[in-house]
């Protein structure tokens, strides 16, 4: 498996690069093609007593579209490759939305992971984006611009979502200099969690990765904490994990892992769900 176009979306008024530069950093690795997203929702006039008290005029929308066909100047000067290798999309529509929807051209989705609640006209909603694509998705944290993947621990519970995760970061594995299968269990579980863990780093090793596993028992702790923890001790810079997650009447639930992960954990993080 290998990795032929990275899509990365760009918020309207960012101004840091750093997700940027990572999904240029991989599209460089696998000698890929990159397409930058954008986009921003128009807010719905506020009435009060039936007077119109804040209204998005024309002359409003057009500065907006403006601002948005600019960005598309910004992205490619950063990404800085051949013409035919760049592509830049956007669009008026929720973002996560529109994400969502063009993420069907990609194999890969580089998207900023920010921990304070998000303006849903304007931002991404980073969780529900990777449950929503149908994509592996990197999750790039604030001030963090450089991913090396040259270490990587994979969080491994024995799940639909973390065998698409693994599947999905074969390229990023198998070129890694060391990959950890990890999996944090019960204390009468850990026979059964050595024997899972074997049977993934045997596939992992099949595709050519170098790997070795770690079982762990669960403590007073979160698991996401502890394994943050001992990927901080192991000076890994990228995690691969499951993506847990369920709709109710319209609000992401997120199992305790991930949302550990998507709230603390202080690397990039490559999730499938």
């Amino acid at each position: 498996m290998t990795i032929a176009t990275v899509m990365v979306y760009v918020d309207p008024a960012q101004q840091e690069e750093a997700q940027v530069r990572i999904a240029r950093s991989v599209a460089a690795k696998f000698d890929a093609s990159i397409i930058g997203v954008s986009a921003f929702a128009v807010e719905p006039n506020f009435v009060s007593e039936g007077v119109i008290i804040d209204e998005t005029t024309p002359e409003d929308l057009k500065r907006m579209k403006t601002a948005l066909a600019e960005k598309e100047k910004w992205f490619r000067d950063i990404v800085a490759f051949p013409k035919e290798r760049v592509e830049w999309r956007w669009n008026v529509d929720y973002p996560t939305a529109f994400l969502a929807n063009e993420a069907r051209s990609a194999d890969l989705v580089v998207i900023p992971r920010k921990r304070v609640e998000i303006d849903p006209y304007r931002s991404i909603n980073s969780a529900s984006a990777v449950l929503r694509m149908g994509r592996p998705t990197l999750l790039v944290p604030e001030h963090v611009s450089e991913l090396y993947a040259d270490r990587i621990l994979v969080g491994w519970r024995d799940t639909r979502e973390a065998r698409l995760a693994v599947r999905d970061a074969l390229p990023f594995l198998a070129r890694a200099t060391a990959v950890t299968v990890m999996e944090i269990c019960a204390l009468d579980a850990q026979d059964e969690a050595r024997r899972k863990v074997h049977d993934v780093a045997k596939f992992l090793r099949s595709h050519g990765a170098n790997c070795q596993t770690d079982v762990r028992v669960h403590t007073a702790e979160a698991d996401a904490s502890q394994l943050i923890r001992l990927a901080e001790g192991e000076n890994v810079d990228l995690i691969v994990a499951g993506a847990y997650g369920h709709s109710r009447l319209g609000e992401w639930i997120f199992g305790g892992m991930t949302h550990g992960l998507l709230q603390t954990a202080p690397f990039c993080l490559l999730m499938s769900h």
